[in-house]
C-alpha cells in the first residue's frame, strides 16, 4: 500500500483535506490538485503537521486540459478521488452555466487526462441530491435518479450518468460514485475544519460563526415544512466518517464497472435540533430568525447506507454530540478560519 499513489482533486477543501489526512494515515502517497477557490493551502500544511507526512500540491483548475495532462504525464497515479467542484444549491440556481462548466466539463477534462495515462480507478464525490425531489425516504441506491431541484444536483446526476456510460464503453474502468448527505464536524485536533469563503451556505459553519461573534444571528430558511418542528430535517455525517468512507471505497475499487453508494448516518435532525444541541454543547446562545424558504430545499431526507456497510464494511460511527463538539473546537480555536 505504501507505493500506491492517489490524486485528490479539490483536496484543499473541507472534505478533501480530511480525506487527504485519512489517506496519509493509511500510508498512501497523496497528491492534490486545487485552484483554491474554495480551499486553503493552510489546510494541507496542517494535515502534513498532524500526520508528519508530505502532500504533493499542484495549484490549478480541472477545467484546464493542458494543466491536467502535464501533471498526469509527469506523475503516476493509481487512483483518483474527484472532489473538485462547486456545491452551493442556491448559487447554482443563480449561475447554472458556471456549475456545468466546473462540475461537468471539469470532470470530462479529468477523465481525458486519466485515459491518456491509463489510470482508470476513480472515486467520484457525488450527492444525495441526485435522488431528486420526489424520492421516498430513506434514500436507497436502487432508486432512479430523479428530477433535481437545482443545477447543482443536475450536474451531479449528469456526471454520474456519464461515468456509467464510460464504464460500459470500456471494461478497464472501475468507478464508485459516493452519494453523501450533510457533512459536519472537524478533525479531533481542531486544526482543520470547514472554512467557507464569504457567507456560509451550510448550517453548521453559519451557527459556529454566530457563536464566535463573526455573524449576528442565524437565518433559518422556512419554519413551515412538513416536519415535527417545521424546519428542514437532514442526515448529518461527521466529516471524518465521510473521509474514512472514501478510503474504504478506494480499497473496494477492484472490479470493472460503475457503482453508487450512500454515505450517511441514517438519522435525520432538524435545523432547530442542531441549534439546540450546539447551544447545549458550546454553552453559547445562538440568536436566530426564521425567514422565507430557500429555493431548492426539500422537507427532509436521509440515507440508507447499508450497501456501503455490506460492500466495504463502512459505517458512520461518530455521534451528533461528537460532530458538534468537534465543530466548536475547530471554530473556537480558529475564529477567523485559516
Amino acid at each position: 500500500m505504501k507505493n500506491l499513489n492517489v490524486l485528490v482533486t479539490g483536496g484543499a477543501g473541507y472534505i478533501g483535506s480530511h480525506t487527504v489526512l485519512s489517506l496519509l494515515e493509511q500510508d498512501y502517497s497523496v497528491s492534490v490538485v486545487d485552484n483554491l477557490c474554495n480551499g486553503n493551502i493552510e489546510s494541507l500544511r496542517r494535515v502534513e503537521n498532524i500526520t508528519k507526512k508530505k502532500v504533493n500540491f499542484f495549484e490549478g483548475d480541472v477545467r484546464d486540459p493542458s494543466f491536467l495532462k502535464k501533471i498526469f504525464f509527469k506523475h503516476h497515479f493509481d487512483y483518483v478521488i474527484h472532489f473538485a467542484g462547486l456545491k452551493a444549491v442556491s448559487e447554482s440556481i443563480k449561475n447554472p452555466a458556471e456549475y456545468y462548466d466546473v462540475n461537468f466539463s471539469g470532470t470530462l477534462n479529468l477523465i481525458t487526462a486519466m485515459q491518456l495515462r491509463g489510470c482508470n480507478n476513480l472515486v467520484f464525490s457525488s450527492s444525495a441530491t441526485v435522488y431528486g425531489q420526489n424520492a421516498s425516504v430513506p434514500y436507497v441506491e436502487s432508486l432512479e435518479r430523479g428530477d433535481s431541484t437545482s443545477p447543482y444536483g443536475s450536474t451531479k446526476s449528469s456526471v454520474e450518468n456519464f461515468l456509467e456510460e464510460l464504464s460500459v464503453s470500456s471494461k478497464s474502468w472501475s468507478i464508485i460514485n459516493l452519494r453523501y448527505f450533510n457533512p459536519i464536524g472537524a478533525h479531533l485536533s481542531g486544526e482543520i475544519g470547514e472554512d467557507p469563503n464569504g457567507v456560509p451556505n451550510n448550517l453548521l459553519p453559519f451557527i459556529s460563526q454566530v457563536a464566535v461573534g463573526a455573524r449576528k444571528k442565524l437565518q433559518i430558511f422556512g419554519g413551515d415544512y412538513q416536519t415535527p418542528d417545521g424546519t428542514c430535517r437532514r442526515d448529518y455525517i461527521h466529516v471524518m466518517d465521510l473521509a474514512e468512507g472514501h478510503v474504504a471505497a478506494l480499497k473496494h475499487l477492484k472490479k470493472p464497472g460503475c457503482e453508487s453508494f450512500n454515505l450517511g448516518s441514517g438519522v435525520p435532525y432538524s435545523v432547530l435540533e442542531i441549534v439546540n444541541k450546539f447551544e447545549l454543547i458550546s454553552g453559547v446562545r445562538i440568536p436566530y430568525e426564521i425567514t422565507d424558504r430557500r429555493s431548492g430545499d426539500l422537507d427532509e431526507f436521509w440515507a440508507d447506507a447499508s450497501k456501503a456497510n455490506n460492500a466495504f464494511k463502512w459505517k458512520a460511527t461518530r455521534s451528533l454530540n461528537e460532530m458538534i463538539a468537534d465543530t466548536w473546537r475547530w471554530q473556537s480555536k480558529n475564529p477567523k478560519g485559516y
